[in-house]
């Protein structure tokens, strides 16, 4: 039986932290898996956006559409699949950056809460992912997708903001506190999370985080 290639699957929601991926969680876990010698391949849903911000004003900007597969191409540099085309026996692991995108493209967490849902093509890839136990991560917000995929009881942070903790901890998972230079790794079900942007006053402390998420995450496979 072949073994499964030794890829990390990384999961982008968009180009930007108000409508998609977290830009700097992004490039610094790409960063973090190619200093590690690990490859990767990022992988986007192909579906509108579910809202378009102007990140020089902050104001959402109405009329206007983009695709999630697209603007995620931005950060790929191009080199980027559908999600709802891959193949996840072709990846070892996955890693989800935040950004609000993961909570309005990749689920709708940001407007349904508890009651949310995640998009049907990720929540596809990412089942099969971890019914096959293969590791995983989720920066920032991203861990608001955790219980939809791995049912309830399993262990995770998003920092310490107590009322996405409570709405977390209302569908079911254990939520952790924890700083933002370090993370939480649930070893039963091979799921790490770390704050990042939820709690960083910088690039450099978002690093630290992410860092240990990837290195985690890499042990575990």
């Amino acid at each position: 039986m072949s073994q499964p290639h030794r890829t990390i699957a990384v999961i982008l929601s968009g180009c930007g932290v108000q409508d998609g991926s977290e830009i700097h969680e992004a490039v610094l876990t790409l960063l973090a898996l190619d200093r590690a010698g690990a490859s990767y391949q990022c992988l986007a849903p192909n579906i509108p956006q579910t809202r378009v911000v102007n990140h020089a004003t902050g104001a959402e900007v109405s009329g206007e559409t983009r695709n999630v597969l697209q603007e995620s191409a931005r950060i790929a540099r191009g080199q980027i699949l559908d999600i709802a085309q891959a193949q996840p026996a072709d990846y070892a692991a996955m890693i989800f950056p935040g950004g609000f995108g993961a909570a309005l493209n990749l689920s709708d967490f940001g407007s349904k809460q508890d009651q949310c849902q995640v998009e049907p093509s990720v929540l596809e890839f990412a089942e099969v992912m971890a019914a096959s136990g293969k590791p995983a991560g989720f920066i920032c917000i991203a861990p608001a997708l955790i219980p939809r995929i791995y049912g309830s009881g399993i262990k995770l942070t998003i920092g310490n903001d107590p009322d996405t903790a409570q709405t977390l901890e209302k569908m079911g998972v254990v939520h952790v506190e924890c700083p933002v230079t370090n993370c939480i790794v649930d070893k039963q079900r091979k799921v790490v999370s770390t704050p990042a942007y939820m709690l960083a006053q910088s690039i450099q402390e978002a690093a630290a985080g992410i860092e240990q998420l990837v290195q985690k995450v890499l042990a575990l496979c």
